[in-house]
C-alpha cells in the first residue's frame, strides 16, 4: 500500500528557517571557538561571511526576503545556550547576538532591493559586500550603545566610525561577497532538487531533522566543554 505524505510549501520554508539558524548558530558557536583556539585571523569576517552565506542559501531556494529576517532568531536562541549551560547572564552574548540580527536584516534588506538582478553572479557578490557594510556600520552605531565591550570602545573618538569599517568592514564585506553567490548556488540547487514538489518529503524532512538535532547538541557540547 502507497502512503502519500502530506506536504505543505509554508512548513518546508519554515523548517528551512529553523535548519539554517541552527547551522548558523553551530557556526557562531563552534567555529567561532575552533578559530579562536588556532589563532586564526579574520574570525569575525569568517563567521559574517557564513552567516550571509547561509542567508542566501534560504534567497536562492525560496526567493522570500521576508524568511530572511526570521532566520536570526534561531541563531541567537542556539548562542544563547550558554545561559542554561554555563549559567551566564543572556548579555554577555549581547553584542554577538545583535550582529547576527542586524546581519539578517541587512541580507533581507539587499535581496529585497536586487530584486530579480540575484540572477548574476556580480550582483550576488556585491549584494553580499553591501549587506556586510551595512550591518558593519549598524554595529558600530548600535554596539557600543547595547553592551560597549573594550574593542568596540577603543573605535570611539574622532574617525572612529571610519576605522571600524577599514578594520572590520571591509574584511566582512571581502568574506560576504565569496559566500553569497556560494550559498545563493546551493540554494537555488536544492529548490531544483529536495524542496521540488516531485522529490520525495520524506528526505527533506528527515535530513533537516538530522542537521537540527546535530547542530544544536553539537553546539550545547561545544558550550559545555567550555570551548
Amino acid at each position: 500500500m502507497n502512503t502519500k505524505i502530506w506536504r505543505s510549501p509554508t512548513v518546508d520554508m519554515l523548517l528551512a528557517i529553523i535548519v539554517l539558524g541552527s547551522l548558523w548558530g553551530l557556526s557562531e558557536v563552534a567555529l567561532s571557538s575552533a578559530i579562536r583556539a588556532a589563532g586564526l585571523p579574520f574570525r569575525a569576517g569568517i563567521l559574517t561571511g557564513i552567516g550571509v552565506g547561509l542567508l542566501a542559501a534560504a534567497a536562492g531556494a525560496f526567493r522570500r526576503p521576508v524568511l530572511l529576517a526570521l532566520v536570526p532568531p534561531i541563531t541567537i536562541l542556539c548562542k544563547q545556550l550558554v545561559v542554561p549551560i554555563l549559567h551566564m547572564s543572556v548579555l554577555c552574548q549581547a553584542n554577538s547576538c545583535l550582529a547576527v540580527l542586524l546581519e539578517g536584516l541587512a541580507v533581507a534588506g539587499v535581496v529585497y532591493l536586487a530584486g530579480r538582478r540575484l540572477d548574476s553572479r556580480l550582483a550576488q557578490a556585491a549584494s553580499g559586500a553591501a549587506a556586510a557594510l551595512a550591518a558593519a556600520g549598524a554595529f558600530h552605531l548600535l554596539g557600543t550603545w547595547v553592551a560597549p565591550c573594550n574593542y568596540l570602545l577603543s573605535f570611539n573618538g574622532p574617525a572612529g566610525f571610519v576605522r571600524f569599517m577599514l578594520v572590520e568592514g571591509l574584511v566582512w564585506a571581502v568574506f560576504s561577497a565569496a559566500f553569497f553567490p556560494a550559498g545563493y548556488a546551493v540554494g537555488a540547487r536544492l529548490r531544483e532538487t529536495i524542496l521540488a514538489p516531485t522529490s520525495k518529503p520524506w528526505l527533506y524532512y528527515a535530513t533537516s531533522a538530522a542537521l537540527v538535532v546535530g547542530s544544536w547538541a553539537a553546539s550545547a557540547l561545544t558550550i559545555a566543554a567550555g570551548f
